[in-house]
This record gives structure tokens, sequence and C-alpha cells, in this order.
């Protein structure tokens, strides 16, 4: 058994392995290590590319695209060791970026995942979307990033250099236990892409663990790999991955009020594509919720399957505000300016 398996999802990627997949070979080699490669039925032959120059990488043919959720759940099954490293095929390592994730994981044995600082690739003193510096939601489900509130992106001036407890860790590079992962069960397939890691870190805060962002591991990310962020269908995952994560883990208390309020502010942004003329994402809203509204049976079989996992609170790291109004309406931009009590 490898201690520690790193594992890059592919689909149609070659650009990027062939830019980053040989310093994530040359800055993670070790004995206890083992770097993996996992196509999701790649046709632009990167499979191959792979076999041809990195022998040492081990290759895992998933045959077709089963999705970021599905490919990674099939990939991880496969493998055998004690963490799991998940991490986009657009980022580029750093020497030494491995050693304190797993450090921190060997140290601490109630925490299920760490993530690095993301960064951007192109704009390398500033973080990156997609996890900045560690990643809370809201009350009613919106993610937001110590250097990121929607699409306001902080310049990394060291701000956010304290290791904290966060709520998730960033799917685009995260540590997870395998001992947690199996006790949590895993991405939810149905989530096909987005937001499946914010609905397993809200698993792991039910069952009692830790998710922690680790400074001194540095990361950068090119963003949008796979789908741009300008996407509409991204603008669908995102919009019914929302409702998908807070009927599967709320509690019963806050369950119906709270989607109720989510839906209406759903329906706001709706309006506000539609006077931007942005009709593709007007018709994602819609699908989105209607598809919401064909999964509740399969919905109400994982929330009570996720209901078995609770030992303690898991609501104490969730932002008990709406950072919508707090962006949109009090003008507040910045983490640091969020009086979060984290």
């Amino acid at each position: 058994m490898n201690k520690t398996a790193i594992v890059i999802l592919n689909w149609n990627g070659l650009e990027y392995l062939k830019m980053f997949l040989g310093s994530v070979v040359k800055y993670s080699a070790n004995p206890e290590t083992i770097v993996v490669v996992a196509d999701n039925g790649s046709t632009d032959g990167s499979p191959e590319w792979v076999s041809e120059n990195f022998g040492e990488v081990k290759l895992i043919l998933l045959g077709k695209n089963h999705g970021f959720a599905g490919g990674y759940n099939l990939a991880i099954n496969q493998l055998d060791a004690r963490y799991f490293v998940v991490i986009n095929s657009d980022i580029e390592v750093t020497k030494g970026w491995l050693d304190p994730l797993v450090s921190f994981m060997d140290n601490n044995s109630d925490v299920a995942s760490c993530q690095p600082k993301i960064l951007s690739y192109n704009r390398k003193d500033h973080f990156e979307y997609a996890g900045a510096a560690g990643s809370f939601i809201d009350k009613y489900g919106y993610p937001f990033c110590r250097g990121r509130i929607f699409d306001k992106i902080e310049r990394d001036n060291g701000q956010y250099n304290s290791g904290i407890d966060i709520f998730w860790s960033s799917g685009a590079c995260m540590i997870v236990s395998a001992e947690a992962w199996r006790a949590c069960g895993g991405f939810d397939d149905a989530f096909f892409a987005h937001m499946e890691e914010i609905d397993l870190c809200w698993r792991f805060a039910k069952a009692g663990y830790r998710v922690r962002f680790v400074p001194e591991s540095v990361v950068y990310h090119i963003g949008g790999g796979s789908l741009p962020y300008e996407s509409a269908f991204k603008t669908y995952l995102n919009f019914r991955n929302s409702l998908f994560l807070l009927y599967k883990n709320l509690p019963d208390n806050k369950l119906h009020s709270t989607i109720f309020i989510r839906k209406l502010l759903d329906g706001l942004a709706a309006v506000m594509f539609l006077f931007n003329g942005n009709f593709g994402n007007v018709r994602s809203v819609w699908r989105a919720h209607i598809d919401y509204y064909k999964s509740k049976n399969e919905l109400k079989v994982k929330r009570g399957a996720v209901k078995k996992l609770e030992k303690m609170n898991s609501e104490a790291m969730i932002l008990n505000k709406s950072i919508v109004f707090e962006f949109y309406i009090k003008g507040i931009k910045t983490y640091n300016c969020l009086k979060t009590g984290n």
C-alpha cells in the first residue's frame, strides 16, 4: 500500500498534462507516493501520451466521461493508500508542496481533509477563484473563500497565511484521509461536477471530522480547465447542486425555510441574467430547479443516509448571514471585512 496517491482526473486535457504533469511527478516523487492519471474517456490522445512519456505514472482508463465526482469515485475505489490527493490537471505544484499536507494529516487524526494555498497561475500574486486560502458557505449555501467572494479576487499579501479550520477544501487540490473518505461515502456521483467537495466536507463535519487550510503548501491553478467560468452548463450545475447540497445536509428545523429563500434568491439571479441579456443562464437556472424537483425522491434517501452520519453539530462553521446581502448590499468585498466568527 502506498501512503499517498495523487490522482489527476483527465478529460481531453492533453494540453494541461503536457504543461503540468512533469512538475507533479518531479515535486512529489518519493517511495511512499504514487501519481495516478485517471482518464474519463478522452479522445485527444492524452492517455497514450501519458503512457509514452511517464511510465512511472499509473494510468486508469475509465472508458467514458463520468464527471468529476463519478470519475474520482471510480478511480479512488481502485487504489489502496492512506491519503488521496485530488488535484486538477490545470494545476502547477511547487517544490515541497506535498509534505506540509501529509505532515498535517499525520499529526491530526481527526482531520479528514486539507487544502493548500491556491493562487492564480496567470496572476501569481493573486488568489485563484476555486479555493483561495480556505472556504466556507453562508446560511443559504453560497460558497466563498478567504481571498475570494463572488467575483472579487484579492491579491495575496500574506493576509491569510494563518492555518485555520475551514468548512470545505477545494476539489481543485485537496488531500483526503482514506478512512474519512470511505466512512462518509466519497463524492456524490449525482453532482457530476461542482460543489461535490462541499457536500463531502459537510458530511465530514457531521461525522465529527475537521477540515483544514495549510498555508505552507502552495499551488497555482489556471481554472476553468474543464468548463469555462462563463459556461451555461456550469451555471446549471452550480444552481442545481446548491439545492442538492442544502436538501441533503440542512437540519430539519432549517430545511424548508432555507430552501424557500434560496429559491427566491435564484429567481432574482435569473432576473439579473435576463436584464443582462444572458438567456443561456436564465435557461440554466430554470433547468436546475426542474431537475432538483425531479430528484427529490432520490435526495430524500440520501438525506436519510447523511443523518446517520451525524455525531455533532455541523453548523458552527457556516456563516449565519447572507453573503449575497453582505457583498451586494453592504458592500463587503473581502473575507477580512466579514464578521464571521471563524
